[in-house]
């Protein structure tokens, strides 16, 4: 299966997503990395922008989709199975949301819905519970449009923080290709998460 990753910058998740990048590489995906301008832009104190796309490309074997002209590619000429927003922060939500491409991950994501493929968001945002809140349900009633588990990560300190159970990407995959949204979508954490 051709599977897009998009790979939008919620920095604190990213050493989540090379692991899943490695499971979904082992279980067989075929895999087409994108990321966000952020993504290439900044280092943070999670790590160098660098480091971490030349660890996408090792995992996936390809050169990682920045610009959007490679990324329209994905509707015309690279047709995906299926796409996957690991993670998929507020923001790119709310451009997703409000049909703006002005990024190479929008645009990765709008051309596959133009191929009526499924998209799978990995949810990653402060503010789940907040602004962004409005994008995450507009979004669930999106047809071809799956959500991995969510659920609030710290209560205590971050009260409006919403983000995707990571170890249930492939059985949302799996269910998503077939059609069926992966159930329960909201799922408590049973403790904190880093």
């Amino acid at each position: 299966m051709k599977l897009g990753v998009v790979i939008t910058a919620s920095f604190c998740t990213l050493k989540k997503v090379l692991v899943v990048l490695n499971d979904l590489k082992e279980a067989g995906y075929d895999l087409y990395p994108v990321v966000s301008n952020k993504i290439v832009d900044y280092d943070t104190r999670f790590g160098k922008a660098e480091d971490f796309i030349n660890e996408v490309e090792k995992i996936t074997g390809r050169t990682v989709i920045k610009d959007i002209v490679e990324a329209e590619k994905f509707g015309p000429v690279n047709k995906m199975d299926a796409m996957i927003v690991l993670p998929a922060t507020g923001d790119f939500m709310a451009k997703m949301a409000n049909s703006i491409t002005d990024n190479a991950a929008n645009l990765a994501v709008k051309a596959t819905i133009r191929n009526q493929s499924p998209i799978i968001i990995a949810v990653s945002t402060n503010d789940g519970l907040g602004l962004s809140g409005q994008n995450i349900m507009s979004l669930m009633n999106l047809k071809n449009v799956y959500f991995v588990p969510f659920g609030q990560d710290d209560y205590e300190k971050k009260p409006s923080s919403l983000v995707a159970h990571f170890d249930l990407v492939i059985p949302t995959l799996n269910d998503a290709v077939q059609g069926k949204q992966i159930q329960p979508v909201l799922k408590e954490y049973s403790k904190k998460i880093d």
